[in-house]
């Protein structure tokens, strides 16, 4: 008994040991030194310099300059003004507008009676004013049949590519977000011919979001989900032009689909035999990916192993699998991990 007792305490101090050791983990502490601007070096007049060529835009796009200052953080210089709804556009390589979520939100702003969260804007090489996060809104924008809509403009065009992991407007999805990220790696990819693709690591986010865009483009119903877990172990950014990279990513993303339709034939089979479950396509998956077991250490950059290597043994496990080797009580188990991640 006694030593039940002390294995039992020495269990409940590890417990809450790891309850400590996670709440420290999500706690925010405040930065030790303050940074940024003060107040006297904010406020700008609209005859200022950084801003006057952007407040002489504004005004002949038939809009309402309103006031400049820079922003507290960068120091960037930013003018708020209103501008005509038909003289913004959405960036070309944002994700697709949603009719339903744009009647919802021109229905609530309605009933608001208020439109109170401007549009970023920044204005492009070619003169013309882009909004890269407000798709929805501008489209409600539309629908209220507004004549001038607030924006707060910028004519640094290069924030129109980092402000994708600034959006708030909507939660992206897998789809959405790989959409966006592919989209602004061709634009990018000819607005900047010479550009590598880890130069824009950070407005990427993600490297797999390349590949799965490449998918995404031509197959929209693609389960990315699936796959997404064992691409983050092994696609890198290249240190090559994007112009060559997009074109590795092509034969890396039609050969991962090679093996979604081999996935597709096992899962047929399976369902064929009685095996009814919706994580039927988790894990097939599973049983194929060959970096399943490796633990990324936090920090850790250097993929598990070569995307290709690792598309290679996929294939192979695909073409290999062996229906008699799956039983229900596998499935129960891929069903409470996905339950545990709910």
């Amino acid at each position: 008994m006694a030593t039940r007792r002390k294995s039992t305490k020495s269990a409940t101090t590890r417990g809450t040991s790891k309850r400590t050791s996670t709440s420290a983990r999500r706690r925010l502490t405040p930065a030790k030194t303050q940074r940024g601007l003060s107040a006297a070096d904010i406020a700008l007049e609209l005859t200022h310099a950084d801003v006057a060529p952007l407040v002489a835009v504004v005004t002949a796009a038939g809009g309402a300059p309103l006031g400049a200052y820079r922003d507290p953080l960068g120091g960037r210089a930013l003018v708020l003004a209103t501008l005509p709804l038909a003289a913004v556009q959405p960036t070309p390589f944002q994700r697709d507008l949603s009719p339903t979520h744009t009647k919802r939100l021109a229905a609530k702003i309605d009933e608001a009676k208020a439109f109170l969260d401007p549009l970023i804007v920044v204005q492009g090489h070619d003169g013309r004013f882009w909004t890269p996060n407000g798709r929805h809104r501008l489209a409600a924008a539309k629908v209220l049949g507004l004549k001038q809509i607030t924006a707060l403009i910028s004519p640094d065009e290069a924030l129109a590519y980092r402000i994708l992991a600034l959006n708030t407007e909507k939660a992206h999805n897998l789809k959405d977000r790989s959409l966006e990220v592919i989209r602004m790696a061709r634009a990018l990819a000819k607005r900047e011919p010479r550009a590598r693709e880890i130069d824009y690591r950070n407005e990427f986010e993600a490297a797999e979001l390349l590949t799965l865009g490449i998918i995404y483009e031509s197959t929209p119903r693609f389960a990315g989900g699936a796959y997404s877990s064992m691409l983050r172990k092994v696609d890198r950014f290249g240190e090559r032009t994007l112009a060559v990279t997009l074109r590795e990513r092509e034969g890396y993303a039609n050969r991962l689909q090679a093996i979604d339709t081999e996935v597709k034939r096992i899962i047929a089979s399976l369902q064929e035999r009685g095996f009814k479950s919706p994580y039927l396509r988790n894990y097939v998956v599973a049983r194929i990916n060959p970096v399943r077991f490796h633990k990324q250490k936090a920090g850790e950059t250097k993929p598990a192993m070569p995307i290709g290597e690792a598309l290679t043994r996929m294939t192979a496990a695909a073409k290999a699998f062996k229906l008699d080797s799956v039983s229900h009580s596998d499935l129960a188990w891929v069903a409470v991990g996905a339950g545990a991640q709910d």
